[in-house]
């Protein structure tokens, strides 16, 4: 065979096999780009932003009142949640709360170039470093320059550190170069002690560590030290890949040195080094078209068959919505019947989500029902004229008894805690700032000395949420909170035994006495005591030491019970005296608002506990009637500046009204009306419930005068249904607002009450709406042990069992800058989003009876 014939029977059909090959792989790569997600790119809001994944660059920075969040530095969210956060050079492998944050002196977004480079500051050490993010492939780099060398006390701790969220790699495994590993469910190590001197200072000296007078502390090791970390690989949700480009990446376990701490990735910063000291490649995974599933917001707990029942869809930018979405009643036998087919109305888009309607208005058959938008199904839920009857019975059964401070509480075969800090109290000592925002300047303001027992203040109040500090003006509003749901509803359910005497709580036992007159008597008991050992309300009462302060589980062991005696050593127990300087400190500053606040509650607490404990009522209406008086000379002889003077007429206004409701007198009605209409003029018109409340003492005219200021409001509310698809007014602080939503809709109850022509029910309805499951990120009822699915973990004293106290009320869903809404379902450790306060729970407890009183009246 010739050459030519060769080439022709053997190199040709090999040429056209291998073409046809070439053009078949590259056709599949074209498929495989086009399903494949480009890589990121800065988007108008300032992050980087691809299908499937988002990195936020410290669009939310460290707190520097209570430090590390853990919503701020470089954060990833993937696939619709936020894995990882705290992106940040770190002074601490595991940095706790109280441990130093960066400064961000500067943040420098250049599209451009596509990244987003932020110059952080430790002025304590003069140590200045900037982190660079820029997209590569399909993931990101982070890198961390310095112009010099890394500071001599800080070589071996600087490190460029990115914290991961357990709950999400609970159950999921990690591969180190390639070596395999399981995540602990519970923290087992390792760590290592240290010498105290070498551990970097916390927050003004203080310490989470006791180290028993040993001078050292803990400091976990890593559990995985390699070049590559691969988290969760067996999970395309969660897989993230960690490539260290310089040293080595650590992997550790925050919970060991605190519960709420999280899996942190770290690379020590190069030492003796300018330019260049850490870089990685993070690749997360993404899956190809990924569409967030979308989110039916109901009202877990049911509707009143009177009520619009008007679901809020959220769906992904990328989803497109359906044309309808159907009601199905759930029969005796378990069979579905479709009730309604609803149109989907759309709204339009609300922080980085569209969102859609669906009306089931027209049921109104008493039954069991759930929503059905495409293959999605939420739980079963009722519609019927009870529902509202017992939403709040968990809140007054269980939780404000748990709450109870110097009480032993139990519960059927369940101790929720013993008998704490019959230690309390001393003055606090001067020139001091708190760990927990509390402060004393250079005098006492009493007559008490620093350090000085306070006598009389071991009685009542409650833990004031997550902690066990006695919130002063958090105790007073909450009292006159109650009070109002008394004086406006009577209820007189009877689920819980108190005994002031022996101070024992058992709950789910009757004692003939309304639990809610026993819950008022019990918080004044408090408030009373400081009224008779200095005439005013202090700032707050708390812990003395950090390590006592984040102390979780049983209150009674935060402290020993035992009165300090500093002429024993520590540890040493004489009788009722210890050696131990754990027993609280009051903070006594002198805060016009706080004495006022104190007034209201008294005030208010007097008219309530008249015919149940005339003693401790005629004593409380005596006390607020004369530390008005001295507050009044004193702002006569020292007129309010800055944010007494902002704030002051507000909160002496809330006072007035009590007094005038419980004695009547016309000087506190003059005083009242001469602050109330200039305040109603400021912006945010806060004084308008004070002013519907009042009205009945403000004489013949006060309600057509009110009139344009409550037309104002109607027409800020319907503004609301512009803005966010739940028409509500939705927080976007550090803190999230269910709270605000609720007083909101307080506010509506009695603006419905005087102008019914002005303000509607619904607009009372969308409040309690929102708490049970009609608002962003979740559908979850957001008061625990309430609605069909409700909160299973809440940031409360038993958060680090997993757990919550049934009836807590938490903040809701917190708005993370600029656009993702979160509310967390399997994490309790953020206070922003899950921690119950007994504000919240005394505002729920109104807000529920006003709307079962509108919808059965």
């Amino acid at each position: 065979m010739s050459l030519v014939s060769r080439w022709k029977t053997y190199l040709v059909p090999a040429i056209v096999l291998a073409l046809a090959v070439a053009g078949s792989l590259a056709v599949a790569r074209g498929i495989a780009r086009q399903d494949r997600p480009t890589g990121l790119r800065l988007n108008d809001l300032e992050y980087f932003e691809t299908r499937g994944l988002n990195v936020l660059v410290f669009s939310n920075q460290y707190n520097g009142m209570f430090f590390d969040e853990k919503t701020a530095g470089v954060e990833i969210i993937q696939h619709g949640v936020r894995l990882a956060t705290g992106g940040a050079v770190r002074l601490s492998p595991t940095p706790e709360q109280w441990d130093q944050i960066p400064k961000v002196i500067e943040r420098k977004v250049d599209k451009a170039a596509n990244t987003i480079t932020c110059l952080l500051r430790y002025d304590g050490f003069d140590f200045d470093s900037r982190l660079v993010v820029s997209p590569e492939g399909a993931g990101f780099r982070v890198a961390v320059y310095v112009d010099k060398p890394v500071p001599e006390k800080l070589e071996g701790r600087a490190g460029l550190n990115l914290e991961f969220l357990p709950s999400k790699f609970f159950e999921r495994t990690y591969l180190v170069d390639g070596r395999p590993g399981i995540f602990p469910r519970h923290p087992i190590g390792p760590t290592e002690t240290k010498p105290a001197d070498t551990k970097i200072p916390q927050f003004e000296g203080y310490n989470t560590f006791e180290d028993r007078g040993l001078n050292e502390y803990v400091e976990p090791k890593p559990f995985a030290v390699g070049q590559t970390l691969v988290l969760a690989p067996e999970d395309p949700e969660r897989r993230v890949t960690i490539k260290a480009l310089m040293g080595e990446a650590q992997l550790y376990d925050g919970r060991n040195l605190a519960q709420n701490g999280w899996f942190v990735v770290r690379s020590v910063l190069a030492a003796k080094a300018t330019g260049k000291v850490a870089e990685w490649l993070v690749t997360p995974n993404i899956i190809p078209n990924w569409t967030r599933t979308p989110v039916i917001g109901f009202s877990q707990a049911g509707y009143h068959p009177s009520q619009k029942k008007v679901a809020v869809i959220e769906l992904d930018p990328n989803d497109t919505p359906l044309a309808t979405a159907s009601l199905f009643e759930v029969t005796a036998d378990g069979t579905p019947v479709e009730k309604l087919k609803a149109k989907v109305q759309p709204w339009g888009r609300y922080l980085r989500y569209n969102y859609v309607t669906a009306d089931f208005s027209p049921v109104h058959q008493p039954g069991l029902y759930y929503i059905q938008y495409g293959t999605e199904k939420t739980e079963t839920f009722p519609i019927g004229p009870d529902v509202y009857d017992t939403i709040w019975h968990a809140t007054a059964d269980i939780w404000f008894p748990v709450q109870m401070d110097h009480m032993m509480v139990n519960e059927a075969y369940r101790v929720w805690h013993g008998l704490p800090h019959m230690d309390d109290a001393l003055q606090a000592p001067l020139n001091i700032q708190h760990f927990d925002n509390y402060r004393m300047g250079a005098s006492t303001e009493t007559r008490f000395k620093p350090l000085e027992r306070i006598p009389g203040l071991a009685v009542g109040g409650w833990f004031d949420a997550g902690d066990f500090d006695f919130e002063a003006p958090a105790h007073a509003s909450t009292i006159q909170s109650l009070v109002d749901t008394w004086e406006t509803f009577k209820p007189m359910r009877d689920q819980t035994f108190v005994d002031q005497a022996t101070r024992f709580v058992d709950i789910h036992r009757p004692d003939g006495k309304p639990d809610l007159l026993q819950q008022i008597e019990h918080g004044v008991l408090q408030v009373a005591a400081h009224y008779r050992a200095y005439g005013r309300l202090a700032r707050g009462m708390t812990d003395s030491v950090l390590y006592r302060y984040h102390h979780l589980g049983d209150a009674s062991t935060q402290t020993d019970n035992l009165l300090y005696d500093p002429s024993l050593k520590p540890y040493q127990v004489e009788g009722n005296r210890s050696g131990t300087p754990d027993d609280r400190w009051v903070f006594t500053i002198r805060m016009p608002s706080n004495n006022y606040a104190g007034i209201g509650a008294l005030s208010a607490a007097s008219r309530a506990l008249k015919g149940f404990n005339d003693r401790l009522a005629d004593e409380c209406l005596a006390m607020a009637k004369k530390a008005y008086a001295e507050e009044r000379k004193m702002a006569a002889d020292n007129p309010p500046a800055g944010m007494d003077a902002r704030f002051g007429p507000g909160a002496e206004m809330a006072a007035l009204f009590q007094l005038i409701k419980a004695t009547g007198k016309q000087q506190y009605i003059d005083r009242f009306a001469e602050l109330l209409w200039p305040s109603l003029e400021q912006p945010g018109g806060r004084s308008l419930l004070l002013a519907v409340r009042a009205l009945p003492y403000l004489g013949p005219g006060a309600a057509e005068k009110l009139r344009p200021f409550v037309e104002k409001h109607r027409a800020e509310a319907e503004d609301l249904l512009k803005q966010n698809p739940y028409g509500v007014p939705i927080a976007t602080g550090g803190w999230a607002g269910s709270g605000g939503v609720m007083a909101w809709a307080t506010t509506n109850y009695h603006l419905h009450k005087a102008y019914p022509d002005l303000i509607d029910k619904e607009m009372v309805y969308r409040g309690l709406y929102f708490l049970f499951g009609t608002h962003p990120a979740t559908n979850t009822s957001l008061v625990a042990a309430v609605g069909t699915k409700s909160k299973r973990l809440a940031y409360g004293n038993n958060r680090a069992d997993f757990s919550f106290i049934p009836g807590v009320v938490v903040p809701g869903v917190l708005i993370l800058k600029p656009d993702y809404p979160e509310q967390m379902d399997d994490w309790p450790f953020l206070w922003g989003e899950n921690k119950g306060t007994i504000g919240g729970a005394s505002q729920y407890l109104f807000l529920a009876h006003a709307v079962n009183d509108l919808v059965k009246h």
